[in-house]
């Protein structure tokens, strides 16, 4: 039961890690977490019951076939009391099935709309607005409170309706036997013990089917989850070994997100070495560009070339290797600097990671820190400044020695003294990498050699110091 469990979870999580972005983007986080923990476990235990129903039956064969030696008539008379029994209330057993359902659906429903709600507690609580919380949640709790009433109610009816009904067939079967057919009284203890013994192990099969209808429904979500990943699953590109020497190329190229264009044949070179920026207004495909680069996306038409090579040659695994991602949202973990920085890889070493936060200038005040670098951060960062966050995470990106450093807006939230002080930092790094950056920013603007405007789907060189 527990490998059941086990095996799902990480079926699904391999399943999501190599699909397609553009799928695994439109996944809701709740759901995805509920499949993982709620769900993964209702399987488990529809494996549970459906293990335990078959061992239920061999003993109630073991039974059948004793009687039978004894007196096939009372064997052939318990085997069709058990059927009728059980087409007598195997409608309380779709009633379950049902319950289990909406379980299903409910709750799947009701964990991605918290994990979303969870999220915007912060605001939600600054402007006295938390109790729309309840407000979003109440309908699903109460939807998967009758689910589960349902559930109880049938599931006791069948335990209390086989007892009443099996206590009737049985006293049937001892006064045929003893009274109509005038067997002796031993003969028919022997018959009446087996009798019971059948009947029991009948209604615990039907008890372990329902109990296994309650929760399939969860081993089939959890399946379909697992299948509709797999269908997506993302081209691993070609064979050769990325480089990052010459630079990168986007020739011509276009994209398009359903029926709206985003980019229309662009045209951007980004030299190895250099700090190149991508400026623009919200929606104008920074954030595209920067996917297509990673390989994340693929482009309607044109050409994508790293060192000449063009981009769906490459091994698209090694590729993402030699890049080093900041993203805008502060995605820090509640535990150490250490961890923050070597994501749990054992091949960092404590070496590489101050190594990475003096690259990143943030070994200043992690020194500071009451523990160094074994300190907590806090939940998400919070006991850091917007700046030391981004420092943090500035040394993720560089702790694995990557050859592109792609900055997606990730200095928005700062203040512009933090800004001008990371973009100073990121100075620093030109040269020992290729350096990409996405933002509204002007200081980011200023500090990079190279800069492109993307505007109504065109790009636009508004700057070139190297040139």
């Amino acid at each position: 039961v527990a490998q059941v469990a086990t095996d799902l979870r990480l079926s699904m999580l391999r399943a999501m890690l190599a699909s397609r972005w553009d799928y695994f983007l439109h996944r809701q986080l709740g759901q995805l977490t509920n499949s993982m923990s709620i769900e993964a476990v209702r399987a488990a235990n529809a494996y549970l019951h459906g293990a335990t129903l078959i061992s239920q039956l061999i003993q109630a064969l073991v039974y059948v076939i004793i009687a039978t030696l004894l007196m096939w008539q009372a064997a052939l008379f318990s085997i069709l009391m058990g059927a009728l029994i059980y087409v007598a209330l195997n409608r309380l057993v779709k009633m379950s099935r049902k319950a289990g359902k909406r379980q299903t659906s409910f709750t799947k429903l009701m964990i991605a709309r918290l994990a979303d709600t969870l999220l915007s507690v912060k605001p939600l609580k600054s402007m006295g607005r938390e109790g729309l919380v309840d407000t979003v949640l109440v309908s699903e709790t109460k939807n998967i409170n009758r689910a589960l009433r349902r559930e109880v109610v049938s599931t006791e009816f069948l335990a209390a309706g086989q007892e009443i009904l099996f206590a009737l067939v049985l006293v049937i079967g001892i006064y045929v036997t003893l009274v109509k057919w005038e067997l002796p009284i031993a003969t028919v203890m022997v018959l009446g013990f087996l009798l019971s013994r059948i009947l029991k192990r009948t209604g615990q099969v039907q008890r372990s089917y329902q109990k296994m209808a309650v929760s399939e429904s969860a081993y089939w979500s959890i399946q379909k989850t697992i299948s509709k990943a797999e269908q997506a699953r993302e081209d691993t590109g070609g064979n050769r070994t990325p480089t990052l020497e010459q630079g990168i190329e986007l020739q011509d190229v276009s994209f398009s997100y359903k029926d709206k264009q985003i980019l229309e044949g662009i045209n951007i070179s980004i030299p190895a070495g250099s700090f190149t920026a991508i400026i623009g207004p919200s929606g104008s495909g920074k954030t595209t560009t920067l996917d297509l680069i990673i390989g994340l996306l693929q482009p309607d038409s044109g050409t994508l070339l790293v060192d000449g090579i063009p981009l769906s040659e490459l091994d698209m695994h090694r590729w993402r290797r030699t890049i080093g991602y900041v993203p805008q949202e502060t995605v820090l973990l509640h535990d150490s600097v250490l961890n923050n920085v070597a994501l749990g890889d054992p091949e960092i070493s404590e070496a590489d990671v101050i190594s990475a936060l003096r690259e990143a200038g943030a070994w200043d005040f992690v020194e500071k820190l009451p523990e160094g670098i074994h300190d907590l951060v806090g939940e998400r960062g919070g006991k850091l400044s917007g700046g030391q966050r981004q420092r943090i995470k500035i040394a993720r990106a560089l702790v694995h020695r990557p050859r592109l450093l792609i900055m997606d807006e990730a200095t928005s939230a700062l203040d512009p003294k933090s800004e001008t002080a990371i973009c100073e930092t990121l100075s620093k790094l030109r040269g020992a990498h290729t350096i990409l950056a996405i933002s509204h920013q002007p200081a980011m603007l200023d500090a990079a050699e190279r800069a492109y405007r993307l505007q109504e789907g065109r790009a636009l060189l508004v700057k070139d110091d190297a040139g």
